[in-house]
């Protein structure tokens, strides 16, 4: 099978006309057609190895429960073939540098191949509000936010990087709820000491629970997390809100200390400052795989590739198995991963002149079905390949979304890494909560931190 990067529907749109403008009628009129509702190509590849987008997977599996783990529908299913070292060079191009650098590094890394299923959906009301966005929605002020959409993907029909990292920021994640789980920051040799939290998320934007009328067109969610183990960080709080246009409205955050039983605002929760508990694994933008401001970053849309992702990574993180089969010297249990061939969004994002980064550069890799970027090569400032992340994934099909399964960061120089969203020994998903404003306010950090 031969693949290279294909100029696409969204490259050519760049050649014609103005990088931050809404698309045609005409051009609009494809999505539901030729294209997704989100704006991927509808149609399979030609030797059928992706096949067509049929709505994705909706249906909610036997043994589900309601706020807890999901059951894999593809659990009988057994890998077509495996990437290893010895046999690197016939999947290459399907591959990412990043990618590649994992088993130069680690012998005994590879990655299981299974047949691909376009799992990806969302809500009708989040596809009815994309369709409308296509003729509407625009970029301001040098791309550092939007305007004139409350909900849906605002560039289905992207027609430069900028466009196609926003419809990431914005992708569908669900509406208003609560989880739990895991992080591990894990040394050379295999070691390392979970920090469990506990997290709130209202996505104001798109929320499907709230009329489109009814939502703040110029706040993008609010996020809450609080640390419940180890005791030394226990009952630390971190609030944040994000906004559609980062600019005129910078993220604002707010932390409670448990020591010091003060709530104090956070100007450092974001770009390449350290995240919580990471010991340095991980930049605070690097959170979801990229989150924040888009204002130090020149973004170019590469086009489109056939690659193996992360996908309906359903194993990885079953309560079947312990956080310690999950987690290993250098890399993951190579033995629960599930990679699957999906047409991609290349986006690369460089380092502006005078501004600053840990990050020279990164290459993004963003799944065509949920604009949710699944896989990151990170450079340093000696254009070095430096850090790699992937994103497993799988269909919340009760809601409906493709959310994460286990989001993993690994420094290639230093031979550590960072898993978050473990939930291996939690059986917690996705709680649907009821929550206002005033949930997410400064002084409910002082509150919840008082209990």
């Amino acid at each position: 099978m031969k693949t290279k990067m294909m100029l696409t529907l969204g490259s050519l749109l760049l050649a014609a006309g103005s990088a931050h403008a809404a698309v045609s009628a005409d051009q609009a009129a494809q999505l539901g057609a030729s294209l997704t509702p989100i704006g991927a190509e509808k149609a399979g590849n030609a030797d059928g190895t992706i096949p067509a987008w049929d709505g994705g997977l909706t249906q909610v599996q036997p043994g589900f429960k309601t706020g807890g783990a999901y059951p894999d529908p593809y659990a009988s299913e057994k890998p077509k073939f495996t990437i290893s070292k010895a046999n690197l060079a016939q999947y290459k191009e399907h591959l990412s540098p990043g990618q590649i650098a994992m088993f130069e590094r680690y012998p005994n890394w590879k990655m299981r191949v299974f047949p691909t299923h376009r799992s990806a959906a969302m809500p009708q009301g989040f596809y009815d509000e994309t369709k409308a966005n296509a003729t509407k929605v625009n970029l301001v002020e040098n791309g550092n936010g939007f305007e004139g959409t409350t909900g849906g993907t605002p560039f289905p029909i992207p027609q430069d990087g900028l466009e196609a990292i926003w419809n990431h920021l914005t992708t569908y994640n669900g509406d208003t709820y609560a989880t739990s789980w895991a992080q591990a920051a894990v040394t050379a040799g295999g070691d390392y000491n979970l920090v469990r939290l506990d997290y709130e998320y209202d996505f104001l934007y798109s929320n499907q629970q709230r009329k489109p009328e009814e939502r703040d067109t110029e706040r993008l969610l609010y996020f809450l997390q609080i640390v419940k183990d180890p005791p030394r960080l226990a009952g630390s709080i971190l609030l944040v809100h994000d906004y559609t246009n980062q600019i005129k409205n910078p993220r604002k955050a707010w932390t409670y200390n448990p020591g010091q039983r003060r709530v104090r605002l956070a100007p450092s929760v974001s770009y390449d400052n350290p995240g919580t508990a990471s010991d340095a694994l991980r930049t605070n933008d690097d959170f979801g795989m990229y989150n924040g401001a888009t204002d130090r970053y020149d973004w170019k849309l590469v086009g489109k590739k056939e690659m193996y992702i992360p996908y309906n990574s359903y194993q990885i993180a079953s309560p079947d198995y312990k956080i310690k089969d999950v987690l290993q010297p250098g890399h993951i249990n190579p033995d629960l991963g599930r990679y699957e061939l999906h047409r991609v969004w290349v986006v690369d994002a460089t380092l502006k002149d005078g501004t600053s980064h840990l990050y020279k550069r990164r290459t993004f890799y963003i799944d065509e079905d949920s604009w949710r970027v699944h896989l990151v090569d990170k450079y340093d400032n000696r254009d070095q390949l430096w850090r790699f992340a992937e994103l497993h994934t799988q269909e919340y099909y009760d809601v409906p979304f493709l959310g994460p399964a286990l989001e993993v960061h690994y420094d290639l120089q230093s031979g550590r890494y960072i898993a978050m969203n473990i939930k291996n020994e939690d059986d917690s998903g996705y709680h649907a909560v009821k929550r206002n404003d005033s949930d997410f306010t400064p002084s409910t950090l002082r509150d919840k931190g008082k209990r």
